[in-house]
C-alpha cells in the first residue's frame, strides 16, 4: 500500500472509533488481507474502495473483541467466590484473564487446550494440525510468560 492508501485507511479505522495506539495493527490487518486477496489471484479493481471496507470491517472486528473483553471481565467478577479462596482467588481469575489476554493467539490456544480443556499435547497437535514437538514449545513459551507476568503484576 501506498502512503497515501495507509492514510485513507488510518483515516477509515479512526471514524470507526480505533484509538490512536491501535491504528497502525489496524493498517496492518487491511493490508494482509490485501496481500492475501492477490495471492489468491482475486485482486480488488479498486484498492482503495476496497481497502476502506476492510478497514470498515477491521473496526468493527475491534469493537466486537472489546466488547467480548468487557464481558469476560465481567463475568469473571460476577462469579462466586470459591471455597476457601475468596478475594484472593478472584484478583488471581482476574490476572489470569488479562494475561491470557496479554498473550500471542497461539500461545493463548495451547495453553487453554492444554490447562481448561485438559486436552493432552498429543489431542492438541492433533487439532491444530502442528507437530507435538510445536505444541511443546509454544505451552513453554505461554506458561514462562504467564508466570512472568503474574509476578510483575505480583500477584503470586
Amino acid at each position: 500500500m501506498d502512503a497515501a492508501l495507509v492514510d485513507r485507511v488510518r483515516a477509515v479505522l479512526a471514524l470507526g472509533g480505533v484509538p490512536y495506539a491501535e491504528l497502525q495493527d489496524g493498517v496492518q490487518q487491511v493490508g494482509l488481507r490485501l496481500l492475501e486477496a492477490r495471492a489468491k489471484g482475486d485482486p480488488p479493481r479498486s484498492p482503495a474502495a476496497w481497502c476502506a471496507v476492510v478497514a470498515t470491517r477491521v473496526a468493527a472486528d475491534w469493537h466486537r473483541a472489546r466488547r467480548r473483553e468487557e464481558r469476560l471481565g465481567e463475568r469473571l467478577t460476577a462469579l462466586p467466590d470459591p471455597p476457601g479462596g475468596g478475594e484472593e482467588a478472584r484478583v488471581l481469575a482476574l490476572a489470569v484473564a488479562d494475561g491470557l489476554e496479554a498473550l500471542p493467539e497461539k500461545q493463548r490456544q495451547v495453553l487453554v487446550l492444554r490447562f481448561y480443556a485438559d486436552l493432552p499435547v498429543a489431542r492438541i497437535a492433533e487439532e491444530l494440525g502442528v507437530p507435538e514437538g510445536t505444541v511443546k514449545s509454544r505451552l513453554h513459551a505461554a506458561v514462562r510468560a504467564m508466570r512472568q507476568r503474574l509476578r510483575t503484576d505480583e500477584v503470586v
